[in-house]
């Protein structure tokens, strides 16, 4: 079959490797939908583990089904996520799935979601598999675990309707935040970007107002917000920039979800008693999603409570895969990029 291999960001190859046998308890999947995750272009975080078949926001069909499994057959259409917990660990019975060592470190698609054909090993398939309803594409059931990570970010932070929010960062996860926050009733709800392309994306998936991330945000959010700052300021920009301006513009009593990472060795000196104490600012952060984010995400796209399929900004065949890396990682004129592997 064949696989797009990443060596880094500007060097993506279209190379051939065997299509995975399955054992009595997995599945075979032909992958029709693979997103571009803005963590796939991470190339300080990837670089040192090349060469490899990255992607793992993918939806297909069923080919193979092992002997032993009983929920699924070929011709299912599905979703699956790449990591799950094991539910028996000190973190996952403290509800803290997503820090699981099974999750990290344990699961994975064999090889990877840009290519042909994977394999899901039998602790995906048992809690990490779900057939996609009859009205979701395979394009728009492959952000079932964007849309995870971006709820169980939202649901950590305890957003109360009405409360105001301002999104640092507006890329797929931003856009998803601005959608998910007008879906739980928020109040304003800001962002910010560098690109006017997606600031005008913002305004579609739901913001009230957006600007250039070099503005006085701070000074702008309370014009706009009767004087009070935000309740809940969610950083999804990886910018130093971007954590300082969470700082100034959060209201006493607020909450700061860091989304997105930060590049190696970046540090952000911090006010114990002007941020924490005297302000009763929580700060908090959120990785990856648990099943049960999934599966709430799966249908919050079923309902179009969320309209991911707006956020598609490009398809690309397998052997275009390179230029998917590229405009994701230029991140300006896309929000959105699709492989379809089967083209």
């Amino acid at each position: 079959m064949r696989v797009a291999t990443y060596y880094s960001n500007k060097d993506i190859r279209l190379e051939e490797m065997p299509v995975p046998s399955i054992g009595p308890d997995e599945l075979l999947i032909k992958i029709y939908s693979s997103g571009i995750c803005g963590s796939d272009v991470m190339e300080w975080y990837r670089k040192n583990k090349a060469p490899l078949v990255l992607g793992h926001e993918i939806a297909g069909e069923v080919t193979e089904a092992g002997a032993e499994v009983t929920s699924f057959t070929a011709g299912d259409r599905v979703v699956a996520t790449h990591h799950v917990p094991c539910f028996a660990c000190h973190f996952c019975l403290n509800g803290h799935e997503t820090v699981c060592n099974t999750l990290l470190s344990g699961t994975h698609f064999d090889p990877g979601g840009f290519c042909e054909y994977v394999r899901l090993p039998a602790i995906n398939v048992a809690r990490g598999t779900w057939k996609i309803p009859e009205s979701v594409s395979y394009d728009e059931a492959t952000f079932v675990e964007p849309l995870a990570c971006v709820l169980r970010g939202q649901v950590k932070t305890g957003l109360k309707p009405s409360q105001s929010v301002l999104v640092l960062g507006s890329g797929i996860s931003g856009l998803l935040h601005i959608s998910l926050a007008k879906a739980r009733g928020a109040g304003l709800i800001a962002a910010t970007d560098v690109s006017e392309y997606r600031l005008e994306a913002a305004i579609r998936c739901g913001a009230d107002y957006a600007c250039n991330a070099g503005t006085n945000i701070p000074a702008l959010f309370r014009e706009k917000n009767g004087g009070f700052g935000a309740d809940l300021v969610i950083v999804c920009a990886g910018a130093a920039s971007a954590i300082e301006q969470a700082l100034k513009t959060v209201e006493r009593g607020g909450t700061i979800l860091l989304f997105a990472p930060t590049r190696e060795g970046v540090a952000i000196p911090l006010s114990v008693n002007d941020l924490f104490w005297r302000r009763d600012v929580t700060m908090t952060t959120a990785y990856g999603g648990s099943p049960a984010d999934c599966v709430h995400a799966l249908e919050l796209i079923r309902s179009k409570r969320i309209p991911v399929k707006d956020m598609i900004t490009q398809h690309f065949g397998l052997a275009d895969t390179g230029e998917g890396f590229r405009l994701v990682e230029q991140a300006d004129k896309s929000i959105k990029v699709i492989i379809r592997p089967q083209e």
